[in-house]
């Protein structure tokens, strides 16, 4: 009888409002555990003040019958079992206060005989009266409004608290009496709420397309399952971070206008054993008294990792059993329940296969980084909410951020535009696109840093370096833009515009690369008469490509056509494992002398092509340290011999101070 009550109590919260005449759900505010501790502090604090308020100066018998002795007390009244009483004056206390009542128990007639006794030996005073003034009342009525504020009221407010507590939540279901810490955390966003279509979603054609069947299922299951086919009951989208996984699964619900329950992996796992896999179970149970529904598992490696391949083995683990929760409540769908479960990962290499299997999760949508054309999508959907300027070219902005994320190239439209706002402008320019694209990838420009002039030559002279490389390599991408405004970690760099996405690598690309790593390094030694740490980066990447070139892409006409990548296992990598090279230790040696080989020669070949050319890379140093920033136009025309026609950095701050001083007076004559 309990659990239909429950269920209907729950079909009434979790009901998602709609166009069909259901009442919409009623938000319940749950307190947490640091509310009820309050609560809790509280009532103690209470507790603690009534029975100090009711607390009396009690006196042993000795001190009583040595203050009666004494004419110390005015008044006084016998009670069943104690006596009160006031002094004739405070009398000092071990506290250092001065008492002005008292309270004393006694036990049997003899005691009041006796106090009658010291009485008449006080004798009276001159009326005749008794000195002390003593009332017998032996049906005292305080009494019990004492034992009622002492011990029953703390009783019930002790039980009271129990039951808000404890029986309360013991009654809402799956962990009740850890105060609903079974129940799930999901976000419900009801099928009003979704309003993310596929119209917001650009640059991933692919995934969509892959996708639409579930739409066509959600709004029409009938016709599926006219022939017996069998929709897929969970869809795992695995890609890159920013891509668009949660986006897309939101336009999956705006479009089949569905209600839309989402929860992260990390939320199932808490430090009380059983609770992840509780509030598995509600999850589901709420999202079958939805249906048809889709349920969206963000980041679920966090509890999807493949089982037995941690320190905790064995099935007693808190993430396995809240996997297998996951598994069964998956095997437990059928046809009629119309939930989808989609799931979003970019790690879709450590999850369990029993979680990928069909029956679970059929389908693996791949979420890859946009293309060209996908870049130039995503810009436009987000470049709908700002004002852009006639200058703005949004294909010029797509060609300069190759392996940009969606969430990247949504970051550069809103930093354009904020620095647009701050600059007062009436809409987004050029300018404020390509430095939100810099600030985006490279960092903010440090133009209020003091350089040293040394330490400028020196960072003049290594992007020149680059500069010069890049500009006359033909194998390599197109320059785009030099700068030696420090720019994050970096003192300077030099900005390339590729004419494409590049989906392999060629052998002359990759020496190009290299040579472009080292031309900073080889104007150092050539015009500084020094060398810097500022090649530390540029020595990195150059050893990264050549070990690629070598260990996986069978670039090295020594070591042949073979891979010598390491096959990590995925325990190996959990317990920190190193594998087990799977070449000898001649081999890695010949690796290590093919490496340091190809370096050597593409470093030649880049100090023969800057030797070559002196002249000009001192002219693009020398023009660095005049204008700070260069673009391809600037240095193709120093390049070609020719002079820049451009404002100075000097120029350009005295321009700058005179806006911001106010127009001197003019005088009459």
């Amino acid at each position: 009888m309990n659990n239909n009550r429950n269920k209907k109590r729950t079909q009434r919260r979790t009901a998602p409002p709609s166009g069909s005449g259901k009442k919409p759900p009623i938000p319940s505010y749950k307190r947490g555990p640091l509310t009820w501790l309050i609560i809790a502090a509280v009532i103690f604090t209470t507790m603690m003040l009534l029975q100090q308020g009711f607390k009396s100066n009690n006196i042993n018998w000795t001190d009583f019958e040595k203050h009666l002795r004494n004419d110390e007390i005015e008044s006084m009244k016998i009670g069943d079992t104690a006596i009160t009483g006031k002094f004739r004056k405070a009398i000092p206390t071990a506290s250092g206060k001065g008492a002005v009542s008292f309270s004393v128990n006694y036990q049997g007639d003899a005691a009041i005989a006796r106090i009658y006794k010291i009485i008449d030996e006080a004798g009276t005073d001159e009326t005749g009266a008794s000195r002390i003034s003593v009332v017998v009342d032996y049906a005292e009525q305080h009494v019990w409004l004492i034992m009622l504020m002492q011990w029953v009221l703390p009783l019930v407010l002790l039980i009271g608290f129990f039951y808000f507590v404890f029986v309360r939540n013991l009654r809402s279901g799956a962990g009740g009496m850890l105060m609903s810490f079974g129940r799930s955390r999901h976000r419900v966003a009801s099928k009003d709420r979704v309003r993310v279509t596929f119209n917001d979603v650009a640059g991933i054609e692919e995934a969509k397309e892959e996708v639409a069947e579930i739409i066509e299922f959600l709004k029409n299951p009938k016709r599926f399952q006219r022939l017996g086919g069998r929709i897929p009951r969970g869809v795992l989208l695995v890609g890159p971070p920013g891509c668009g996984k949660t986006l897309l699964a939101k336009a999956i619900a705006g479009e089949a206008d569905v209600p839309f329950l989402s929860i992260s992996g990390s939320d199932f796992v808490e430090m009380f054993v059983g609770v992840g896999a509780s509030r598995v179970r509600d999850l589901f149970k709420q999202a079958k008294d939805n249906s048809p529904c889709i349920i969206f598992l963000d980041e679920v490696d966090a509890i999807g990792r493949k089982r037995g391949a941690s320190f905790v083995g064995g099935g007693h683990d808190e993430r396995e059993q809240t996997l297998n929760a996951i598994l069964v409540e998956m095997d437990g769908f059928t046809t009629d329940d119309q939930v989808i479960v989609i799931a979003a990962t970019n790690r879709g290499d450590i999850l369990d296969s029993a979680l990928t299997r069909p029956g679970r999760f059929d389908r693996q949508v791949f979420v890859p980084l946009p293309d060209l054309k996908g870049r130039m999508d995503i810009l436009k959907v987000h470049a709908k909410k700002v004002k852009l300027g006639p200058d703005a070219n949004l294909e010029r902005v797509a060609r300069g951020t190759p392996m940009f994320t969606g969430a990247d190239l949504a970051a550069i439209i809103n930093e354009a535009a904020l620095m647009a706002t701050m600059a007062n402008k009436d809409y987004v320019e050029m300018v404020d696109l390509e430095e939100g694209r810099d600030k985006v990838r490279w960092g903010r420009a440090k133009k209020s840093r003091v350089i040293d002039q040394q330490e400028k030559e020196i960072t003049a002279y290594h992007e020149a370096g680059h500069t010069l490389v890049q500009s006359l390599l033909k194998d390599a991408d197109p320059l785009h833009k030099v700068s030696i405004i420090p720019r994050g970690p970096m003192g300077g760099a030099t900005f390339a515009l590729p004419e494409k996405d590049r989906t392999m690598f060629t052998k002359r690309y990759c020496m190009a690369l290299l040579q472009v790593c080292f031309g900073g390094r080889i104007s150092e030694e050539l015009f500084c008469d020094d060398i810097s740490s500022g090649a530390q980066s540029d020595l990195a990447q150059a050893t990264k490509i050549a070990r690629q070139m070598v260990l996986t892409w069978g670039m090295s006409d020594q070591l042949g056509l073979i891979s010598y990548e390491s096959d990590f296992a995925f325990g190996d990598i959990i317990y920190g494992i190193p594998s087990e090279r799977e070449y000898s230790e001649k081999t890695a040696e010949a690796i290590d002398n093919e490496v340091k080989r190809i370096t050597d020669e593409a470093y030649k070949k880049a100090k023969e092509l800057i030797e070559a050319n002196k002249d000009k890379l001192e002219r693009i140093a020398k023009a660095l340290l005049k204008y700070e920033t260069l673009d391809a136009e600037d240095v193709k025309v120093i390049l070609q011999g020719g002079q820049l026609a451009k404002p100075t950095v000097g120029d350009l701050l005295a321009a700058e101070q005179a806006k911001k001083e106010p127009p001197k007076p003019q005088t009459k004559q």
